[in-house]
């Protein structure tokens, strides 16, 4: 499956923005789909994740009440809906794709086959 996520930009500490993941090439419901954001200068990190139905949802502790994932498989693509934005959110962005069933280890980047380009999300104070 490729991967194409967008949506990024700047906004204000406060502001709301909505990222996108559009996939291709193989039935977007086959996976277990997440984002994860790398900021300069640290290691990549798991911020959310969702079922294959949508049933279940992960978040890292501190974007929880504040980010909303969902996805939508007959458009193909995933969302996050993240709200009252902090300058410590801003970082690159990439959506990712694991096979098979929803796993334990889901917030972990080794759970994921598949990634997409980053998109940049830059919050200033």
């Amino acid at each position: 499956v490729q991967l194409q996520a967008s949506g990024g930009g700047l906004v204000q500490a406060g502001g709301s923005l909505r990222l996108s993941c559009a996939a291709s090439g193989r039935p977007f419901a086959r996976y277990a789909v997440g984002w994860f954001r790398q900021a300069p200068g640290k290691e990549r990190e798991f911020v959310s994740a969702i079922s294959r139905s949508g049933g279940s949802t992960n978040y890292a502790d501190s974007v929880k009440g504040r980010f909303t994932i969902s996805r939508d498989n007959a458009k193909n693509t995933l969302y996050q809906q993240m709200n009252s934005l902090k300058p410590e959110d801003t970082a690159v962005y990439y959506c990712a794709a694991s096979n098979g069933i929803w796993r334990n280890d889901i917030g972990r980047a080794t759970a994921y086959d598949y990634w997409g380009q980053g998109t940049q999300v830059t919050v200033s104070s």
